[in-house]
């Protein structure tokens, strides 16, 4: 009998074999996997739910998608092993949506006299997958704006594990409609011809899709490279994130808003979302370097850390294009793409509170020219005000490594992309 560890490492050869190791293709490939892959008909699991091969369903997932091995960012890992979260030491994962191992950092500090603790619990999405060490929301019972049930969060929460949503021929999404023939996540998916079709991306909950007591009402589009899991220490990952359009895709607002609708609602939700930059805000986007640097222009102006939603009505081919990690797309946004929640936050988990892609805990995010740490390379930068009890490796793998010398030597935090109140 086959386990799913022994199904990806049997997959991973092959693609050794093949010289495509540094590629992520898993064995999803945009749809519905080997069956034997996750379930077992003698099923190891003492609960016998569902025969997974895991406790419960993000345990199973997290039977590939984490490796005790892994020493670096790689492929489709979203997790980090506990080995490697010792004390001072940054998740590994490079993921556009973010390493969960986030979520078992715990960091305390004193400032001003008082000691304060921020519990990993407050980085991100608690996924519950309990042969990994992952538990429940200790502080909501229910998704913050919403009823989900914290007890019930997992990677199928927004994952349809079967990947039976497809993109169509002529970019319609649907559940039926032609076989998949290959994953439509990346750069390189295929077009698919008449009569076939290409999975959607993530294998995000479609349309129709019910779980818990919410019902989502559509998927959202985006085009990532086929390397993603990686350091942006030399050139950024672009994901280009698609707005909704005519052909049944979802807006990343209102896809995230199935769980949060109460973000939306008035009294509630203050920041504007799936609206237009407009000329203004898109010129601020354009010309902003960082703090007190307005001398930017439009053709390098993307920046992964604040990414923005591409009006994508022209379809996937324009996305895909954009969708690069060797530094060739770094153009900055049209006057009709918009800001979403993915321009602030990462779907998984990260270094900061809320799952943010920045600190928004201090005044400043870098120091005298340095990621704040409490083993800093800059004395200025050691201060538990900056610090906040991170290591200098800590606060850079939050960031993706990337460079500190692309943001002004005091930087403040990146709300100023947009908005340059600095």
């Amino acid at each position: 009998m086959r386990t799913a560890k022994a199904v990806a490492a049997v997959f991973t050869a092959a693609l050794a074999v093949a010289g495509m190791t540094s590629i992520s293709y898993a064995f999803h490939a945009g749809g519905v996997a080997e069956c034997g892959g996750c379930h077992s008909m003698h099923s190891p699991n003492p609960n016998g739910t569902y025969l997974l091969m895991g406790s419960d369903q993000s345990s199973t997932c997290l039977n590939c998608h984490q490796n005790s091995a892994d020493t670096g960012p790689s492929s489709y890992h979203v997790s980090t092993a506990d080995a490697k979260l010792g004390a001072g030491m940054a998740p590994l994962q490079r993921t556009p949506g973010g390493d969960f191992g986030w979520l078992k950092k715990t960091y305390t500090y004193v400032l001003r006299g008082n000691t304060i603790t921020e519990p990993g619990q407050k980085h991100g999405h608690n996924i519950i997958a309990a042969d990994f060490g992952y538990v429940i929301d200790p502080d909501n019972a229910q998704a913050p704006g919403g009823t989900f049930p914290s007890a019930q969060l997992g990677c199928t929460s927004c994952h349809d594990p079967h990947g039976q949503y497809r993109r169509l021929n002529n970019g319609t999404i649907s559940k039926v409609g032609g076989p998949i023939i290959a994953s439509g996540s990346y750069d390189t998916s295929p077009t698919p011809a008449a009569g076939e079709a290409v999975g959607v991306y993530r294998l995000l909950a479609g349309a129709g899709y019910t779980v818990d007591g919410v019902t989502y009402n559509g998927v959202p589009s985006a085009v990532a490279p086929a390397t993603y899991n990686r350091t942006e220490a030399v050139n950024q990952t672009r994901v280009a994130y698609g707005s909704v359009n005519a052909s049944g895709h979802n807006s990343w607002g209102n896809w995230c808003g199935t769980c949060h609708p109460g973000m939306h609602s008035d009294g509630n939700y203050v920041h504007p979302i799936d609206e237009s930059f407009g000329s203004s805000i898109k010129n601020v986007y354009d010309q902003y370097r960082g703090s007190g640097n307005m001398n930017g222009t439009t053709t390098d102006a993307y920046l992964s850390l604040v990414p923005f939603i591409e009006n994508s009505a022209q379809g996937y081919s324009a996305l895909a294009a954009h969708a690069k990690n060797n530094g060739s797309q770094l153009g900055g946004p049209a006057v009709n793409d918009e800001v979403s929640c993915l321009s602030c936050h990462r779907a998984h988990a990260t270094g900061f509170v809320e799952g943010l892609r920045w600190n928004m805990e201090g005044e400043l995010i870098l120091v005298a020219g340095s990621w704040p740490g409490t083993d800093a390379p800059v004395v200025a930068a050691q201060d538990s005000k900056w610090s906040q009890g991170r290591t200098y490796a800590e606060t850079k793998a939050a960031y993706y490594d990337y460079p500190e010398a692309k943001f002004a030597t005091y930087q403040r935090v990146l709300c100023n992309k947009c908005h340059a109140k600095d």
